[in-house]
């Protein structure tokens, strides 16, 4: 794996195994070479109030890791049966698609992939949600 890469825009918050880094007055780009470094951007992050729905919740869940606020180990069975129930309601390819990616990163522990490929669903889960209440 190359690593990852990060382009942060002035002032941009990012999250690196719990410390909280804040970028400077001008764009920049950060590589993430350490493996399984836990990240996360500040600005894409979930708010305990905003865990309101079936993806929020699952997406909460990698957030939680990635902040290092709960343990990969007990996070993972918790992500795999998040994931398996919204298979049951998200059936479309590209959901499954996505879901898919999401467990084999579980799998590997790369907890970032999963909240990128959970927090794909959340469009569609909106779109759902609003047919539901029309």
């Amino acid at each position: 794996m190359s690593g990852l890469v990060l382009k942060l825009s002035p002032k941009e918050r990012v999250l690196i195994n719990g410390a909280v880094i804040e970028n400077g007055d001008r764009r920049s780009r950060l590589s993430i070479v350490t493996p399984n470094a836990n990240i996360l951007r500040l600005r894409d992050a979930i708010h305990p109030e905003e865990v309101n729905t079936p993806v929020r919740r699952v997406c909460y869940i990698a957030q939680l890791v990635l902040s290092g606020d709960v343990d990969h180990e007990e996070a993972r069975m918790q992500l795999l049966r998040g994931i398996e129930q919204l298979s049951q309601v998200l059936t479309d390819p590209d959901s499954r698609d996505h879901m898919t990616k999401a467990t084999e990163a579980v799998t590997q522990d790369q907890y970032y992939q999963v909240l990128k490929c959970l927090r794909a669903l959340l469009p569609r889960e909106e779109r759902l949600m609003a047919a539901r209440l029309s």
